[in-house]
């Protein structure tokens, strides 16, 4: 059977960058990388320009669309933000992934305003959480506020001049009462969340899927074995960094040997992470507009981009 997908090489995929400047500093790409991350600048060089470029044209070309509609229709020029989705496991690296598209992409002239919203934020309280018996089903599809999540992509899309999404705490791990981030109709929005790109399951809300407002989608892959290691090693580094400020949700963790840490991050794995990932994310893979897989390392080897 003939794959959707033409599939690129490192080789290949960076000569797609044509001429197109490298508009990020050392210290810039230090500040983005998440914990026990380590992109070099040749990578961003060659898998992340290209990437940005590819996704120029179509911001242009979707931005020329609209104003022909708009002349087309007689009605003034709302300005409808490019919606970008980036989908893929815990651990994986779509939240680097996302920063650093979102600082490229700002460099260009034509979209400049890029903003990044994650889907945490769409997460139900922790008390919603533990009424329903799913605490531990968190990230899971049902564990998110589907019908505000649509409307805030929907107002998104409709030009509001704010939109608000909730704000989450990784620190409290929850839902940060009375506060927001508010949207102010960018050029770009770039979405990040593990379930960005499945489709509904609650019939009673709408025949809408989140995906429905994305002009273009990714999905960051990898081996499961390797995302496993790469979210143990991650939890033992969070143990003298996030997990040692007395206010973090994950406080008892800090004083864990390495042992231990190895123990109760395999634990959680199990339990949360990789049934989320096999019954719930990897089955949104095919939905992507292009796939970076990654290697043992963390680098990007490969990108797919789905044939149009």
């Amino acid at each position: 059977m003939a794959s959707p997908y033409v599939t690129f090489n490192r080789e290949q995929w960076k000569s797609l960058r044509a001429s197109t400047p490298l508009t990020i500093s050392d210290d810039e790409l230090a500040c983005l990388q998440g914990v026990n991350e380590k992109i070099s600048m040749d990578e961003v060089s060659e898998v992340y320009l290209p990437l940005s470029r590819l996704l120029n044209l179509h911001v242009g070309a979707t931005q020329e669309l609209h104003q022909g509609t708009h002349t087309f229709l007689g009605i003034e020029d709302a300005k409808v933000p490019f919606i970008i989705g980036i989908a893929g496991s815990v651990a994986v690296g779509k939240s680097t992934t996302a920063r650093i598209l979102q600082t490229l992409l700002s460099r260009w002239p034509n979209h400049p305003k890029v903003e990044l919203v994650t889907t945490d934020g769409f997460l139900y309280p922790n008390r919603v959480l533990e009424e329903r018996g799913i605490m531990k089903r968190k990230g899971f599809p049902e564990s998110y506020d589907l019908r505000r999540f649509l409307h805030f992509l929907s107002e998104i899309k409709s030009g509001e001049p704010e939109v608000s999404a909730p704000v989450y705490s990784h620190l409290v791990y929850d839902i940060v009462p009375d506060q927001w981030q508010t949207v102010r109709q960018p050029d770009i929005l770039i979405v990040e969340g593990l379930n960005v790109l499945q489709p509904p399951r609650d019939k009673s809300l709408s025949e809408l899927f989140v995906s429905d407002f994305f002009d273009f989608s990714i999905y960051v892959d990898a081996k499961e074995q390797d995302i496993f290691q790469w979210y143990v090693e991650r939890f033992k580094v969070l143990r003298q960094t996030a997990f040692s400020n007395p206010a973090s949700y994950f406080r008892r963790y800090a004083s864990l040997s390495d042992e231990e840490a190895v123990e109760v991050a395999t634990g959680i794995w199990k339990e949360i992470n990789e049934i989320n990932l096999r019954k719930n994310i990897l089955p949104t893979r095919v939905r992507a507009r292009l796939i970076l897989e990654k290697g043992q390392d963390h680098s990007v080897q490969r990108v797919k981009l789905r044939r149009l």
